[in-house]
């Protein structure tokens, strides 16, 4: 009978307050706004020598470093058909439309999505922390990593990376 191991994290720390819009399919955008968002973990993988699929200990500062990465900033999907985005100097100018936002650049994080919504960003989470754990934990056997991203209370997009 095959058994699964699981470790689940979500600590206050996991967190990032960042702006944001959407662009939805008809060609519209929400207004650019904010959010304090919250990330949660799980991997599902093999359990180690020492019986742990990894140690929180060690795994808790790698996801508190992805969380920080997008901490104040405007997080924009570069990949969005309905954008044009060009450095400007020292800023970023992002179009939708006949709407023209200039931000500094050092404000501006360009995620490689098609859109900011929270399944999105726990896509990208997702992404991060599978890096993050072949660089650190190369000898770590994972079979999937879930991330939840809220962006209030009771309202989250969650992505499930099989691997």
């Amino acid at each position: 009978m095959p058994s699964n191991f699981s470790i689940q994290v979500a600590k206050d720390y996991f967190s990032f307050a960042s702006a944001h819009f959407l662009t939805f399919a008809d060609g519209t955008r929400e207004l650019l706004h904010g959010h304090n968002y919250q990330v949660s973990v799980r991997l599902d993988g093999d359990l180690d020598g020492a019986g742990m699929v990894v140690n929180f200990i060690t795994f808790k500062p790698l996801v508190k470093q992805i969380c920080d990465a997008l901490d104040h900033r405007t997080l924009i999907q570069k990949l969005s058909p309905q954008l044009k985005i060009r450095r400007a100097g020292p800023n970023i100018e992002i179009i939708h439309k006949r709407q023209r936002f200039v931000i500094p650049r050092q404000e501006v994080l360009l995620l490689p999505l098609a859109n900011t919504s929270t399944e999105m960003l726990a896509q990208y989470i997702a992404g991060q922390i599978r890096k993050g754990m072949q660089r650190q934990f190369p000898g770590v056997k994972l079979y999937s990593i879930e991330v939840g991203v809220e962006e209030a209370k009771g309202q989250k997009g969650i992505f499930t990376l099989e691997l």
